[in-house]
């Protein structure tokens, strides 16, 4: 366990509970760095997610460092959010693809910014479906695990402490 809670990935939040964030700023503040991490506008993210820590008064790097971690996702979702806001508005998704995608700016920039523009309009109709539902199960998926967290690393830092303590018998 000890192994785990020094992950360099881990170890970020271990400091946070450690610090008194509860469980449950937590596992919000992971649940909404992934959501809003994925959305299908590119160069978003960093803004949405600082104004959900700050409105929510979440972690500020926390959040960011789930943004980070999450951004792969962003780019892989892209496409698929795409495809799911075009089959949501009966929109034509046959131009929705990389090659597409490219092709189309490649064709002229004011053309593929307003087709763009419709297309993510669609895109983030879908993905506010889809995060809304993900955010929730993410978020009850997380808040015992953080509560675990705590408690192991609680335990990790009595069992520091008590070799420390002890008196010696004399």
């Amino acid at each position: 366990m000890d192994a785990i809670l020094a992950h360099r990935w881990i170890q970020p939040f271990v400091q946070l509970l450690r610090q008194g964030v509860s469980p449950e700023k937590l596992s919000l503040t992971i649940a909404l760095g992934v959501i809003l991490g994925v959305i299908p506008v590119l160069g978003s993210t960093i803004l949405l997610c600082t104004l959900a820590a700050v409105l929510l008064r979440l972690n500020l790097p926390a959040i960011q460092l789930v943004n980070g971690l999450v951004y792969p996702l962003q780019l892989i979702l892209l496409i698929p959010f795409y495809k799911m806001g075009a089959w949501l508005f009966g929109a034509d998704a046959g131009s929705i693809s990389v090659h597409g995608v490219t092709s189309l700016i490649r064709s002229g920039v004011v053309n593929a910014v307003r087709t763009l523009w419709v297309i993510t309009l669609h895109a983030l109709v879908a993905w506010m479906a889809f995060g809304a539902v993900v955010c929730i199960v993410l978020y009850l998926a997380l808040v015992p695990l953080m509560r675990t967290l705590r408690l192991r690393v609680r335990q990790s830092r009595l069992s520091q402490q008590a070799p420390q303590n002890a008196s010696p018998d004399i």
